[in-house]
């Protein structure tokens, strides 16, 4: 267990370090976000993390993580044991910065070129910390491990794909229209059941 810890105490420190895609121009805050052991069995995947993420340093700090985590809550995981024992990152490390539409209520999606550049940070993640249970959070880190795909088809389901479990969840923060619609809280708890059972039969 030495090695892979090493290994990723060297990844993070590469990570915070990291100033690619504001050189490349992007109006990102430096200072990726992300949390976890290498011993983790569990890695939640969100887009990239939001302005008091980056003050907190700490993945999910605001009202979408509190959604975030009642949500794991109802599968049977307490948040601070979730915290200490799993691991949490995003698609990109860094604060986009928030929409330039005037009228948007969040952040900034970060561009394909700024989800490139930051992609191997997160194969690196998963290469070291190898999950069992994979939960992207959001169409973007969805998008990421499972390809394009409508919400309303892909959330509730249960994937295999490469070794690993993959239980997508919609984003949670209150600027989501999507989760507006009772049909689509009815899939949300679909995906919490689904959680419930793999956390039992995996012992997470």
């Amino acid at each position: 267990m030495g090695r892979p810890g090493l290994a990723l105490t060297a990844l993070h420190e590469e990570m915070r370090a990291c100033q690619r895609c504001l050189q490349a121009g992007y109006p990102i805050t430096p200072g990726a976000v992300f949390s976890g052991p290498d011993s983790a069995r569990i890695m939640a995947v969100g887009q990239a993390p939001g302005v008091t993420e980056v003050t907190a340093q700490r993945p999910f700090n605001a009202s979408s993580g509190r959604r975030l985590f009642e949500w794991l809550a109802g599968a049977g995981w307490d948040e601070d044991e979730f915290r200490a024992a799993q691991y949490v990152t995003a698609v990109t490390k860094c604060y986009p910065g928030r929409g330039s539409n005037t009228r948007s209520k969040g952040d900034r999606v970060p561009t394909a070129a700024e989800r490139k550049l930051c992609a191997p940070f997160l194969a690196r993640e998963l290469e070291i910390v190898r999950p069992e249970l994979i939960i992207p959070v959001g169409g973007l880190a969805i998008k990421r491990f499972l390809g394009q795909g409508r919400l309303v088809e892909m959330i509730g389901q249960v994937y295999e794909q490469g070794g690993h479990y993959i239980v997508p969840l919609p984003h949670p923060s209150g600027a989501s229209l999507w989760l507006n619609r009772p049909e689509n809280w009815a899939l949300v708890q679909q995906a919490v059941h689904h959680l419930r059972q793999l956390r039992g039969r995996l012992r997470l």
